[in-house]
């Protein structure tokens, strides 16, 4: 039976400043380094093994990747990195206060770019310091000026039908560090989840999802590792 653990960073610096983050990478808290170690432990202590690992191309999954592996002693399994996992992108609020952003807009307009299923927040403009658009890591891709929750599935889903998928069919136990809402992509396509309930899934930090899913990769479990 093919399994797989969804893990979401750790606290990161701009989560303790209450700031919308999307691509721009920022680091891990001490917080965060402590959930990422602690997410390590509790796999080790549970017994639960991978083979292959997948994380986005930004520090604070990454790092909470390589803390939790250490902690299982498991820092030489094969990681593969892709953008495809990264955070959605909040385009013109990357780096904006959020309770700012309700005084200034109101609590509505903040929620529906917060948690709208399709509707983006606003575009990034030229020339934001925030503009990722010529970092080498993205290279070849069309960096989106901002993104919806049905964007990030868009860009997810393909990545998950080429490599992860495939993987998870050849028997290999997987763990994927990554991001609230490109796991919310993952959750909502494996536990069909739908459109209107997805958006009120909250994910939280450094705590390892596990599926245990069936031979066609549909689930047959879902559930919070720290919870059996």
């Amino acid at each position: 039976m093919p399994q797989l653990v969804l893990i979401r960073h750790g606290q990161s610096q701009w989560n303790l400043e209450n700031r919308f983050t999307g691509w721009w990478d920022v680091d891990l808290t001490e917080k965060g380094i402590a959930e990422a170690k602690a997410a390590g432990e509790l796999m080790r202590d549970k017994g639960v093994d991978h083979d292959l690992c997948f994380t986005s191309f930004q520090t604070r999954a990454i790092r909470t990747l390589n803390l939790a592996l250490a902690e299982m002693d498991r820092l030489w399994l094969p990681v593969e990195k892709h953008w495809r996992l990264n955070e959605r992108h909040y385009g013109g609020l990357t780096g904006l206060n959020k309770q700012e952003m309700r005084d200034k807009h109101g609590d509505e307009q903040v929620h529906i770019w917060r948690r709208s299923f399709d509707t983006p927040p606003p575009p990034m403009e030229d020339g934001s310091e925030y503009d990722l658009s010529r970092d080498r890591r993205y290279e070849g891709v069309d960096v989106p000026k901002s993104e919806s929750l049905k964007n990030t599935i868009e860009r997810v889903l393909p990545y998950w039908e080429e490599r992860i998928a495939p993987a998870l069919r050849d028997g290999k136990r997987v763990l994927i560090s990554a991001h609230g809402n490109s796991l919310r992509a993952l959750v909502k396509h494996l536990s069909e989840i739908p459109d209107d309930e997805i958006t009120g899934l909250e994910i939280p930090t450094g705590q390892p999802i596990v599926y245990d899913l069936a031979d066609d990769l549909s689930a047959r479990d879902r559930y919070y590792l720290s919870e059996r």
